[in-house]
């Protein structure tokens, strides 16, 4: 149900819904011999450590009106890193009628709501293929929150923060509040599509696909890069030095890996 600020329900205590966004990015690199993946993989660990990581967790929860109660971060050997934040409430203040409408979130601004025992998780998984020259580095995010405002609304800064070629995105509502009559509220806003919360400029970037089940409050969009360069995925090196055959070869590899995460299965 969309509500503006003056027609806002009066609930029966807080709103305990719980709005769960999960983010999964992937990031493809073609790495032809063992010193060009181990130097990607130093490379993504470099740019994915657990600090910079607890910097773009930091930005969600100011983006959510949160405070941050404890911070558990860890940078993994060989490779990964993963960050926790425990979250409370912000300071309550009047909630912006934008966080009604379907559209996409800010950038780091100030969007002050009210939250109460959540959190905002991180994890990187860099790997490999173990002969055919593919790398590839995973980042999951989970924002879950409790109130009035979606998570969805730290999307459009999560996917300006990492340099993505799929997206898996999943948000899902749980639980029920009540308003003053005791009546149950499953779910406190309307949502068409996750699709309605990214930008314009990224989604004419994308091939996207979703799969909803409106009725369970579940929605999942999975997004694919359009454009295709093969200069943007060979590390060190641009695609001049290779020959035509080469270049062939090396594109099909990586489209092939990028439509086997987007459709989640192997080629036949």
């Amino acid at each position: 149900m969309r509500k503006t600020g003056e027609e806002r329900i009066t609930l029966h205590g807080f709103n305990n819904l719980t709005k769960t966004l999960s983010f999964n990015m992937y990031d493809i690199c073609y790495t032809k011999t063992r010193e060009e993946r181990e130097a990607y993989i130093a490379y993504i660990d470099e740019q994915y450590n657990s600090e910079r990581l607890t910097h773009i967790l930091s930005a969600v929860s100011d983006i959510i009106g949160a405070h941050v109660l404890n911070t558990a971060k860890q940078d993994y050997v060989p490779q990964g890193a993963s960050v926790t934040l425990l979250v409370s409430e912000g300071p309550i203040v009047e909630v912006p009628q934008a966080s009604y409408d379907e559209s996409p979130g800010p950038l780091p601004g100030n969007v002050v709501m009210q939250l109460d025992k959540s959190h905002v998780t991180v994890h990187t998984y860099p790997e490999y293929h173990p002969s055919e020259g593919i790398s590839t580095f995973r980042a999951d995010i989970d924002v879950s929150t409790c109130g009035e405002i979606s998570p969805l609304k730290a999307l459009n800064f999560l996917i300006n923060s990492f340099d993505t070629d799929i997206m898996t995105i999943d948000y899902r509502v749980r639980g029920f509040t009540r308003d003053i009559n005791g009546d149950k509220l499953f779910i406190d806003h309307s949502i068409d599509s996750i699709q309605n919360y990214i930008p314009e400029e990224i989604v004419r970037q994308y091939d996207m696909i979703d799969v909803n089940v409106y009725q369970e409050h579940i929605f999942h969009t999975k997004c694919k890069l359009r454009e295709f360069d093969l200069d943007n995925y060979l590390f060190g090196y641009g695609k001049d030095k290779l020959s035509p055959e080469e270049q062939e070869e090396i594109a099909s590899q990586l489209q092939a890996e990028m439509d086997e995460i987007f459709y989640g299965k192997n080629r036949t």
